[in-house]
């Protein structure tokens, strides 16, 4: 089996500075642009609980939408070839954040919980064990240091 890799590139410009830099701790924002060639700007901050903009992409949320988004890819592909249907996918993950008393933290888990649509008939214990698969070839849940976890509900259409 040959190893095959794909290079990712990613530009992040802090465009906190208030004229006095980081001074201090609250002399400055966590504003920042993330930029991938040819995509829109992401407008990112730090998470609010840490003196963030709420309004921007924090990295918890990124990290969480990237395991999320990657499963349910995985998923759909996954669907696709064994001729399941998948009408409609909506996913409300979950994640924990643990901090130290240093301020130093880790996430302790994740939790996936797809809500998927079939098109009928279709055999529901097969498309729940295509969410096991979906796990074990995500690449970014195969990246994590934590568990990931899944609870995937699956409907027909009405």
């Amino acid at each position: 089996m040959s190893t095959q890799t794909h290079d990712y590139r990613v530009d992040v410009e802090w465009t906190g500075n208030r004229g006095a830099g980081t001074q201090d701790y609250r002399s400055y924002t966590r504003d920042h642009l993330i930029r991938v060639e040819g995509k829109p700007v992401l407008h990112g901050s730090s998470d609010a609980a840490f003196r963030g903009d709420p309004t921007r992409h924090n990295p918890e949320d990124l990290l969480l939408a990237s395991l999320s988004s990657c499963h349910m890819l995985w998923y759909l592909h996954l669907c696709a070839d064994a001729g399941l249907v998948v009408t409609r996918y909506h996913d409300q993950a979950t994640a924990v954040l643990a901090l130290d008393t240093d301020g130093g933290g880790r996430f302790d888990a994740a939790m996936l919980r797809p809500r998927v649509h079939f098109r009928g008939p279709a055999d529901l214990e097969h498309a729940r064990s295509l969410h096991t698969l979906a796990h074990q070839r995500c690449f970014i849940a195969n990246s994590m240091n934590f568990p990931v976890h899944c609870e995937p509900t699956a409907e027909f259409d009405a």
